[in-house]
C-alpha cells in the first residue's frame, strides 16, 4: 500500500477563515458561539448557534476581526447566489488546502490523477426550505432554476473539480455527521490503491436555518438552557451540558502519495496512517451503550496503523456535549486504552467551535495535524464539573503544551456510523 500523506490545509469554520487565525483563535479558547442571525428564532427553543463570522460584521464578524470570512474573496457574488452556503464554505476551504499545497498540475496526467472527495450530512437544507415555501406560496413556474444544482451534497465535489480541472475520482460521502471523517479516509485509500495521486477531500455544512434547528430540537439534540449565555452551550463531559449547538463550515486537506510529495519538496503536515469504520446496528440516534461500534472503530484504525494504544497521544473527540453521548464515547476510549489512559490526552474542540455535522471530522482531522505540528491540545470549554471521573486528562478550559506524535480523531453519526483517523509526524 502506498503512503498518504497531508500537503495542504483550508477551513472555513465558526472561528473563522484561514488555518493559522482559526488555530490561534481555538488554542486561546475562544468560543465562536453566539445567537442566530441567520433568521428570527425567538420563537425556537434553542436561540443560538457557531455561524461562520464574516466581513460584513454577522455571525460575530467584528469579534472575528482578520479571520472573519468574506465570501467575496471566493466566489463571484453573482455566483453566490446561486450556490447553498456549504457550497460556498467548501469551495473557500478548498481553495484554500489548494493553495497552501503548493501544487501545480501541469500535464493531462497529472489532472486526471488530482480528484475529490467531499462529506456532508444534509447539503442544502436550507435551500430545500426556501424552495418548498416558494413553491407553496407562489407556485412552480418560481421555483428557482439553480434550486437543484445549488444544493446537492455532491456538489461541493462537482465544483471544486470544475474550478480546479481535477479529473480525476469525484466522489461525495454521506454518513451523518462521520462524513467529513469517511471523506478523508476513503479518498486516502484511493491514493493508497494507486487510484489517484492527490485528493481534496473534506467536509462542508450549512445547516442553521429553521428547519435546521427545529428537527435537531424536536430529535432532543440541541442544548436549550443556555440561550443567555451562548459561550457557555457547547461543555462536553460537564455536569450541566444538555445538547450540542449547531455550527457550520468546511474543512478540506490536500492528500498526496508520500513519494509524490517528497519529490516536490512538498510541506507535510503528517501522515494518514489509520482508518477505522464500523456500524452499531442499534439504533437511529444513540450510540449503543457500551461503545461497542465507536471501540470497533477505533481498535480498526489502530490496527491498520500498526500501533499500540499507548502510542496515541492525542484523541480529538466526537464529544459533542449531549447527556448520553460524551460519556459512552469516553468509557469506550478507556477501555480500549486500558492502563495507557492514564497518561492519554483528550478533548472536545466542538467546545469552542460547536458541531459542524457533515463538516466536523475534517475540520477536526486538521486540528488534529495542526496539534502535532505545534505540540498543543486545544482546551475543552466549559468543562467547570466534570459528571464522571475519568484518568484521562480531558484538558479543561486551557490548552495543554505536551509532545503529539500520534492523533487519533473520532466522528460518530446518526444511524450508528463510525469512523476513526489515525495521523503521524513525518520526519524530514
Amino acid at each position: 500500500m502506498r503512503r498518504v500523506v497531508v500537503t495542504g490545509l483550508g477551513m472555513v469554520s465558526p472561528l473563522g477563515a484561514g488555518i493559522e487565525p482559526v488555530w490561534r483563535r481555538l488554542v486561546a479558547g475562544e468560543s465562536g458561539a453566539g445567537p442566530i442571525e441567520q433568521f428570527d428564532a425567538s420563537n425556537m427553543a434553542c436561540t443560538i448557534a457557531c455561524s461562520v463570522p464574516r466581513a460584513d460584521g454577522s455571525g460575530g464578524g467584528e469579534e472575528a476581526g482578520e479571520a472573519a470570512f468574506n465570501p467575496d474573496d471566493w466566489v463571484e457574488p453573482r455566483e453566490q447566489r446561486r450556490i447553498n452556503d456549504f457550497i460556498l464554505y467548501g469551495l473557500a476551504a478548498a481553495q484554500m488546502a489548494f493553495d497552501d499545497s503548493g501544487l501545480e498540475l501541469k500535464t493531462s496526467e497529472e489532472f486526471e490523477r488530482a480528484g475529490v472527495m467531499t462529506g456532508s450530512g444534509i447539503g442544502g437544507l436550507s435551500g430545500i426550505e426556501r424552495e418548498v415555501l416558494v413553491l407553496n406560496e407562489k407556485g412552480p413556474r418560481r421555483v428557482s432554476p439553480f434550486f437543484i444544482t445549488g444544493n446537492l451534497i455532491n456538489l461541493v465535489s462537482g465544483q471544486v473539480s470544475i474550478r480546479l480541472g481535477l479529473k480525476g475520482p469525484n466522489h461525495a460521502v454521506v454518513t451523518a455527521c462521520s462524513s467529513g471523517a469517511h471523506a478523508i479516509g476513503d479518498a486516502a485509500r484511493l491514493i493508497a490503491l494507486d487510484d489517484a495521486d492527490i485528493m481534496l477531500a473534506g467536509g462542508a455544512e450549512a445547516a442553521i436555518c429553521p428547519i435546521g434547528i427545529s428537527g435537531f430540537t424536536s430529535c432532543k439534540a440541541l442544548t436549550t438552557h443556555f440561550n443567555d449565555d451562548p459561550k457557555c452551550a457547547s461543555r462536553p463531559y460537564d455536569k450541566d451540558r444538555d445538547g450540542f449547538i449547531m455550527g457550520e463550515g468546511s474543512g478540506f486537506v490536500v492528500l498526496e502519495e508520500y513519494e509524490h510529495a517528497k519529490a516536490r519538496g512538498a510541506k507535510i503536515y503528517g501522515e494518514i496512517i489509520g482508518y477505522g469504520l464500523s456500524g452499531d446496528a442499534y439504533h437511529i440516534t444513540s450510540p449503543a451503550e457500551d461503545g461497542d461500534g465507536g471501540y470497533r472503530s477505533m481498535q480498526m484504525a489502530l490496527k491498520r496503523a500498526g500501533l499500540e494504544p499507548k502510542d496515541i497521544d492525542y484523541v480529538n473527540a466526537h464529544g459533542t456535549s449531549t447527556p448520553v453521548g460524551d460519556e459512552i464515547e469516553l468509557r469506550a476510549v478507556e477501555r480500549l486504552f486500558g492502563d495507557a489512559a492514564s497518561k492519554l490526552v483528550m478533548s472536545s474542540t466542538k467546545s469552542s467551535i460547536g458541531h459542524l455535522l457533515g463538516a466536523a471530522g475534517a475540520v477536526e482531522a486538521i486540528f488534529c495535524l495542526l496539534a502535532i505540528r505545534d505540540g498543543v491540545a486545544p482546551p475543552t470549554l466549559n468543562l467547570d464539573n466534570p459528571s464522571v471521573e475519568t484518568p484521562i486528562n480531558l484538558v479543561p478550559k486551557q490548552a495543554h503544551k505536551t509532545p503529539i506524535n500520534v492523533a487519533l480523531s473520532n466522528s460518530f453519526g446518526f444511524g450508528g456510523t463510525n469512523a476513526s483517523l489515525v495521523m503521524r509526524r513525518v520526519e524530514g
